[in-house]
């Protein structure tokens, strides 16, 4: 038995304590070698445990929403293979040993003639996995590395930019160290949680690490195995199925150039077999052997068919499984919205801010007094975030984007009038930021005369408002007429998470900040 504590090393924790926010494997359930096992949340950054050996979680002795100090103990369990205390993952414990051999470790690389070293520079590494940015992303494309081979990287330091089925994003190292070896070559797909790099002290460390992968997903194998074949491997997952070559998850090999102008084109990269890259994947220059018109479809200029887009697919998955999952109900509130007009016109030359950046302020401030509304859903539990953390509805040429603006709570009119406009240009070129670290979303169709609707929730956030124009109409108070202005705004929330009292309070709260900006908003 093992226990897996919370990393000590400063660079990973420099604040001293961590927020458990998740976690990623449930007790029972086996995991990998590299496995990322509970994600944390520190001042500087979001991070997550990973331990270097195989084994399975025993028992969590954490729940998400505490706070640790270093040191602390995470969970107990069972691992197959030595792991150093001193690693980043803090699994210290006796390892298994082999009853037959005494000698011998459980890791396949160690030969057991020397048991002082048990192979510890094996355990100094550190993987780096594939993100996974939105829960329908398989895979993603490292378009340019930032850093190179030998360099040493801090915690939260722009590793490379990888694209995703929606966007391009800079990822950011989860650990500080030593990057080793790049594994992922540029525009190669690669798989979720799949190996990118290594992180470790040295280059036999890394190496060892990569033999060490090898040998555990390919167990029957005894010819060694070179460092090289190893990362080649860790990066070829493909297989060949009819004309076109296929990558392991089902998805015709190709570059993103090709795939860009195959979608500008509405070309079918299955039909266009095998291309003339490496493997045969399927380049730009490929597709001028294809005519422009969509594959089996009509081009008579009347209309047409064309396959659909990765992003409409994964926007489609996405709000499809929150509806049929979710337990979606709606509030609808109609404000006064005559004060928040005077005081937007009387904000605009002083801090440079939108309608909507009055919105998003009231909803943050509203959020502070209400934990449920900025939590998230994972698996049967809620995670409660400190802050604010809204997603800001983009619409893009190929359907829609949210970038994230953290801490809203925290941030004054100008702040956040900067912010939003900062996350919202990268959103529109492309670059998604704080993916997957929202708690709650905002939709305005305002700009566009919309008087009401109701938006699908981006799961897991627990809910979003639907933002409507502010529109001229009479307004009865008192028994009295008089001529003003109204905003009308949908609640979807997830019942999971916010019961119907909790979110008509919600709203009463946003109501009465949004009618008195001059005391809620300055």
């Amino acid at each position: 038995m093992s226990i897996l504590k919370l990393p000590q090393k400063p660079e990973s924790v420099r604040s001293g304590s961590a927020t458990v926010l998740r976690w990623l494997v449930q007790p029972g359930e086996p995991f990998a070698a590299g496995s990322q096992l509970v994600e944390l949340e520190t001042e500087e950054a979001q991070l997550a445990v990973t331990t270097p050996a195989a084994g399975v979680l025993i028992e969590p002795l954490v729940t998400p929403g505490q706070t640790l100090a270093v040191g602390a103990e995470l969970a107990r369990i069972d691992t197959n293979s030595i792991a150093s205390a001193q690693s980043d993952s803090q699994v210290i414990a006796e390892p298994p040993v082999n009853e037959e051999h005494p000698k011998a470790a459980a890791n396949p690389t160690v030969d057991g003639s020397d048991t002082k070293n048990n192979n510890m520079d094996d355990q100094s590494a550190e993987p780096i996995l594939m993100p996974q940015a939105g829960n329908t992303m398989e895979e993603g494309t490292v378009l340019e590395w930032r850093v190179q081979e030998g360099d040493t990287i801090k915690l939260g330091q722009i590793l490379c930019e990888i694209e995703t089925d929606k966007a391009t994003m800079e990822y950011e190292s989860p650990v500080a160290g030593r990057l080793a070896r790049i594994v992922a070559e540029l525009n190669e797909p690669i798989a979720v949680k799949k190996l990118i790099a290594v992180v470790a002290d040295s280059d036999a460390a890394a190496d060892a690490y990569l033999a060490s992968q090898s040998s555990a997903s390919t167990p029957t194998e005894t010819a060694s195995v070179s460092p090289d074949e190893v990362r080649a491997a860790a990066t070829s997952q493909k297989t060949t199925n009819g004309s076109a070559t296929y990558h392991a998850g089902g998805k015709v090999k190709a570059s993103p150039a090709a795939r860009k102008l195959a979608k500008a084109q509405g070309l079918s990269l299955e039909s266009l077999g095998a291309g003339s890259g490496p493997g045969g994947r399927i380049l730009s220059s490929d597709l001028s052997r294809a005519t422009a018109a969509p594959s089996g479809g009509v081009a008579t200029g009347e209309g047409g068919r064309r396959p659909m887009s990765k992003m409409r697919r994964a926007i489609g998955l996405n709000l499809q499984r929150s509806k049929q999952t979710v337990p979606h109900f709606y509030v609808r509130l109609t404000i006064n919205a005559g004060p928040l007009q005077e005081f937007y016109q009387l904000q605009k030359p002083h801090t440079n801010c939108s309608l909507n950046d009055l919105v998003v302020l009231a909803v943050g401030r509203s959020m502070r007094e209400f934990p449920a509304v900025r939590s998230q859903i994972d698996g049967d539990d809620i995670v409660e975030f400190p802050h604010a953390n809204i997603g800001i509805a983009v619409g893009v040429d190929e359907g829609l984007v949210v970038p994230v603006v953290m801490n809203v709570d925290t941030l004054s009119l100008a702040q956040l009038a900067q912010e939003s406009k900062r996350v919202v240009e990268a959103g529109r070129k492309g670059v998604l930021e704080n993916i997957g670290k929202g708690n709650f979303t905002i939709s305005n169709l305002g700009m566009f005369g919309v008087e009401e609707f109701s938006a699908i929730i981006n799961p897991p956030e627990s809910g979003i408002l639907a933002v409507s124009a502010i529109r001229e109409t009479v307004i009865v108070n008192n028994g009295s007429m008089s001529p003003g202005r109204v905003l009308t705004m949908t609640l979807s929330a997830d019942h999971r998470v916010v019961d119907g009292l909790l979110a008509a309070k919600f709203m009463a709260r946003l109501k009465e900040i949004l009618e008195n900006p001059t005391e809620e908003l300055s």
